[in-house]
């Protein structure tokens, strides 16, 4: 009875440590899909670099973007550090097909970068002694070398702004996203195989357990105790998709914190998932997907609502004087500032580039003066920054609804947008029904 018992101990070791090498695989996995992510996140802002870089040195003939360019090319390599970083991964053989694509994309991109820059300096007659030798060696092409100065801008230009260049970075960003959504099907598929088998490991302890049970009454007492009373917890909280007790054995109590940390793993991994699906990436505030939902659900409620559209004023002449740096941070204050201003019970979302909606709650029409005097209060303070960023202002139309969402509801209040920009925008109009 002794040996069967160390036997029977020996397999419920061995079987433990079978969870304990899953849930390993399991942490493992997930970390190299942070990984992944962070660093496919590197390629995709050094290659948005390079790109604001040629660009600006194409529209503004300023030598020190060429310099910035290159610094990033030789000197930062964020592409080149991340690339080498996710090869050394567990990367699933499709996976690595769409990364080395993005990167074989990104580097053919460099190519007509660079020329964009060659034609750029051979326009101005600059000095190429103080140009990388990169851009020295390009050969002008033949068609190119009896262009005017005006042409040989306006080409280089067209190279780095035309649709042919958008569509090329559309393709590695494609490319890259299927990278991502390649590394989530994985690691999804390798937390399925640990639960099952943890599952079929807490089934093989059970029959341990019953043998045991048997040897003698002693044991049997123990194994009521420490053994079964616990599994049976874990099966009915595992049936309940429920964390594990932490009770019983010391074995049992090692197994049911590592399916713990799976089961919060998992729980973390789909809340993020969902997360993303409804939030803008930019703002933080819910997206335009999570506001048709919201829409669609408040068609049900007979509940008095009310709609504000709004739009940030000449938001693209910030983007072309400032920068789109500094208007992903204004777009980012105005959402903060609209989040804050309405109530918790009131919905903020980013439905486009620079159009926010507010779906307000339990409001009447009599509550207009309310509004406006919100919406003046925003406007003064985004007209009077302190925080370093550009002078911004708001234009919005409103609607109220009796009862839900109603169809009109989005219609009204664009018309009142309408009629917001038509009186010089910076300011707030509702639909009266004459719009």
């Amino acid at each position: 009875m002794i040996l069967i018992s160390f036997i029977l101990y020996i397999m419920l070791i061995l079987a433990t440590i079978n969870a304990s090498y899953r849930y390993n695989l399991m942490t493992s996995a997930m970390e190299d899909y942070i990984a992944c992510e962070k660093n496919a996140d590197l390629v995709k802002e050094g290659s948005d670099y390079l790109t604001e870089q040629v660009r600006l040195y194409t529209v503004t003939m300023d030598k020190k973007y060429v310099e910035e360019y290159f610094r990033e090319v030789y000197t930062v390599k964020r592409r080149d550090s991340a690339l080498e970083e996710m090869k050394a991964l567990h990367l699933g053989e499709k996976a690595g097909e769409y990364l080395q694509s993005a990167l074989d994309n990104s580097n053919k991109l460099m190519e007509e970068e660079i020329y964009a820059m060659k034609l750029i300096s051979v326009a101005q007659e600059s000095d190429m002694s103080l140009f990388p030798d990169v851009v020295k060696n390009v050969e002008i092409k033949e068609e190119d070398k009896n262009l005017s100065y005006d042409e040989m801008i306006e080409k280089a230009r067209n190279m780095v702004f035309g649709q042919e260049y958008q569509n090329k970075k559309s393709v590695i960003m494609n490319d890259i996203s299927f990278f991502l959504n390649k590394n989530i099907d994985d690691t999804i598929e390798k937390q399925e195989d640990s639960v099952q088998n943890l599952k079929q490991t807490m089934t093989r302890q059970q029959v341990l357990i019953s043998i045991l049970f048997v040897e003698n009454i002693l044991m049997f007492f123990l194994i009521i105790v420490l053994i079964i009373k616990p599994l049976k917890i874990y099966i009915e909280n595992i049936e309940d998709k429920e964390r594990l007790d932490i009770s019983g054995s010391y074995e049992f109590k090692y197994l049911a914190l590592t399916y713990n940390n799976i089961y919060e793993l998992n729980a973390a991994n789909e809340a993020m998932l969902n997360y993303r699906a409804e939030h803008d990436p930019l703002t933080g505030i819910i997206n335009r997907g999570a506001f048709e939902n919201l829409r669609q659900l408040l068609k049900l409620k007979q509940i008095p609502i009310a709609l504000l559209i709004v739009d940030v004023d000449k938001f693209k002449l910030i983007n072309d004087g400032y920068g789109h740096e500094v208007g992903d941070l204004v777009l980012k204050k105005v959402a903060k500032i609209l989040e804050e201003s309405f109530r918790t019970s009131d919905y903020t979302a980013r439905i486009g580039g620079d159009e926010f909606a507010v779906i307000l709650t339990d409001i009447l029409p009599d509550m207009k003066s309310v509004i406006m005097k919100k919406i003046n209060d925003i406007n003064e303070e985004l007209l009077h920054p302190t925080d370093g960023l550009p002078e911004v202002s708001l234009s919005v139309g409103g609607a109220f609804s009796p009862s839900g969402f109603r169809d009109e509801l989005y219609k009204n209040a664009d018309s009142a947008l309408y009629r917001t920009k038509e009186n010089g925008r910076c300011g707030c109009s509702f639909y009266e029904g004459e719009d």
